[in-house]
């Protein structure tokens, strides 16, 4: 990578905006962390938003500063990264090669989806590919 040159690039996508790599990126690889203030659940459900990110039953982290970049990556029903806790901070990672200008996404879990996605209809590539493929 060349010094100072950013390896991400935030496009509009069908969700609105999305993450995508600018380099290949190995299956297995760390890719991003998901970073800002820490909440404990009382601050967080006071706060509420989209862009709280677990880290235990007790905290969270408020990936809400736009200085995250990890915050406009995108839900998929088939992912290409997953998120991993290490104590307080949470990594983004590869689960399979991720070709240059891919657009990086995670399973936001069951909880996030009947929220927040279910209710206006997922909009990920898989469940896209699907509506379009049945006709609808």
């Amino acid at each position: 990578m060349i010094k100072g040159k950013s390896r991400f690039a935030v496009k509009r996508t069908a969700c609105g905006l999305g993450l995508f790599t600018l380099e290949p990126v190995a299956a297995d690889k760390r890719i991003i962390e998901y970073i800002g203030p820490i909440l404990n659940a009382e601050e967080a459900n006071k706060k509420s938003g989209k862009y709280l990110m677990t880290i235990d039953e007790e905290y969270l982290i408020d990936g809400s500063p736009r200085s995250n970049l990890a915050r406009y990556i995108n839900h998929s029903c088939e992912p290409n990264a997953k998120a991993f806790r290490t104590g307080v901070r949470v990594w983004l990672w590869s689960i399979r090669n991720i070709e240059a200008g891919e657009e990086i996404t995670y399973d936001y879990g069951k909880k996030y989806f009947d929220d927040f996605i279910k209710p206006s209809g997922c909009k990920c590539a898989k469940c896209v590919k699907e509506i379009s493929d049945a006709g609808g």
